[in-house]
């Protein structure tokens, strides 16, 4: 492999491993993502630190977990002193270089990278804190039914049939159309004489559900499988569960209609394939400019989208649909081609792996891996942690080692689940006997790494202090927003947000 690669970092919003062809799906077309595996290497066990777009990318940017940087929610500020990989990379002497969406929160909209060459998509101010977040921890979730009785809005009514429109153009759509342009002029203008790093990031498959005419009819006569609901589905929630499905309204609307949830599926595709195309654009400039024999390629998403699976929608849960994510590395000399890694990793580690192909020194606290040892077999008894606070009544984190996965749910029954025997996760060992001996292990593995108590004090205060700023800002009609056309207080998704004056 070259020394100090460039490296060209795509990231996707809400893609579910499992709805590719590159995991191995018969259906979803990703031509372009099954290059990469086939010329790379394929991460079968990977995670996103938090299953939500803010929080998972500002620890993926800092390769810190979300309690140690403050990462609580959509609407939680990356510090400007939180030192991120295009800051090590910058003080290497690579471009560093942003095309798309980051979900930044807070007045440094950069946060190490040379420059931006879009605007972002969401508002980077404290416009997303919302009432309910703070009336759930307060109550520690007892209340959570009247907590989120009133939404002004919920995210299941985007996940019905009736919801997604086919041909219909949307600010969506063309963001991620001006990153992909972005990203390839960018590209193009390369003359070799600095490493660089690229990130191009894109919106979809994210919500809302609208592809374009080709790529829906591409799934014409495709076989759409949809989601089995078994009888005891309300028994196997956890209050987890319990607190996210309230948020979300999965009772306003039915997410059982098989028409409905073959349309939903069916629209999910065609954007999956839709960003496929996109790698493939950037893969097709690498090669035209003569890049793809410098440049190291690494593909993932931010989190994956339950897409009514067990009846849920979005993400901020653990299960494998929401918290596992794609991650493909292709090397310039195809180095490892073709080879899969079961051991698990986590978003986090992208931060040093970085570093270490650049020659940079990570030098200040992350906590990631680097990938490169772990592709060459090096620490196969891992463990990783994922957290999620937006939403819940009390910090809930998981652990992954092996073939199991725990959820520890502050003050709550936890959940074991053995992914190799189970992977729908369907049956939870936690208090069984015959597998106590791995709760207590993984539990201890949290508790010894986190301290619950300090995490839910240090979310609720975050939170009255964010408010407090954000109600002032509206008063003076002020915005940290990146320059765009866009509303600050609005994103791509108008339809499915609240009131501005909520």
């Amino acid at each position: 492999m070259p020394d100090r690669p460039n490296i060209l970092f795509i990231m996707s919003d809400q893609l579910i491993a499992a709805l590719t062809g590159a995991y191995g799906h018969p259906v979803v077309q990703t031509p372009h993502l099954n290059r990469l595996v086939a010329e790379g290497v394929r991460f079968d066990s990977a995670y996103t630190p938090f299953p939500l777009c803010a929080p998972g990318r500002a620890c993926i940017t800092s390769g810190r977990h979300a309690s140690e940087i403050g990462a609580w929610d959509n609407g939680a500020l990356l510090a400007a002193d939180v030192p991120s990989y295009a800051h090590y990379l910058s003080n290497a002497g690579y471009d560093t270089v942003l095309s798309g969406k980051m979900h930044f929160v807070g007045p440094d909209q950069v946060h190490g990278f040379h420059r931006r060459l879009t605007t972002d998509i969401y508002p980077p101010d404290f416009s997303w804190v919302k009432e309910e977040w703070i009336r759930i921890k307060e109550t520690k979730g007892e209340d959570y039914e009247e907590v989120m009785g009133n939404r002004p809005a919920y995210n299941a009514g985007g996940y019905t049939g009736q919801a997604v429109r086919v041909n219909f153009w949307h600010n969506a759509l063309s963001y991620d159309e001006e990153t992909h342009f972005r990203a390839v002029e960018y590209l193009r203008a390369q003359r070799g004489d600095t490493p660089f790093l690229l990130c191009a990031s894109f919106h979809h498959p994210h919500e809302p559900f609208h592809p374009p005419q080709a790529y829906w009819d591409r799934y014409a006569d495709a076989e759409i499988a949809i989601p089995e609901f078994p009888d005891h589905l309300d028994e196997s929630y956890s209050a987890m569960d319990r607190w996210l499905n309230a948020y979300h309204g999965i009772r306003r609307f039915n997410l059982r209609d098989p028409e409905s949830l073959r349309r939903l599926r069916r629209a999910y595709y065609g954007l999956v394939t839709y960003l496929d195309d996109k790698v493939g654009g950037l893969l097709a400039t690498l090669e035209e400019t003569g890049l793809l024999d410098n440049t190291v390629v690494v593909f993932t998403s931010d989190h994956g989208d339950m897409l009514c699976e067990k009846e849920m929608v979005q993400k901020r849960c653990f299960y494998e649909w929401s918290c596992r994510v794609p991650l493909i590395v292709r090397f310039p000399d195809q180095w490892k081609a073709d080879t899969t890694v079961e051991t698990p990793t986590s978003l986090l580690d992208l931060l040093p792996t970085f570093c270490e192909l650049a020659g940079a020194e990570a030098s200040l606290p992350h906590d990631g891996t680097s990938l490169l040892p772990i592709i060459e077999g090096q620490q196969a008894d891992r463990h990783i942690f994922a957290q999620a606070h937006e939403a819940v009544g009390a910090p809930c984190i998981m652990v992954r080692e092996g073939r199991f996965k725990y959820n520890y749910i502050h003050g709550h029954q936890a959940q074991l689940f053995d992914l190799e025997s189970d992977p729908g996760e369907w049956n939870n060992l936690a208090g069984t006997a015959e597998h106590a001996a791995t709760e207590t292990r993984l539990r201890e593995l949290i508790l010894d790494r986190f301290d619950p108590d300090k995490m839910a004090a240090d979310n609720l205060d975050s939170l009255y202090r964010r408010r407090l700023i954000r109600d002032v800002m509206y008063k003076h009609d002020a915005s940290w927003n990146y320059p765009t056309d866009f509303d600050p207080r609005r994103g791509a998704l108008d339809q499915y947000l609240p009131p501005l004056s909520s």
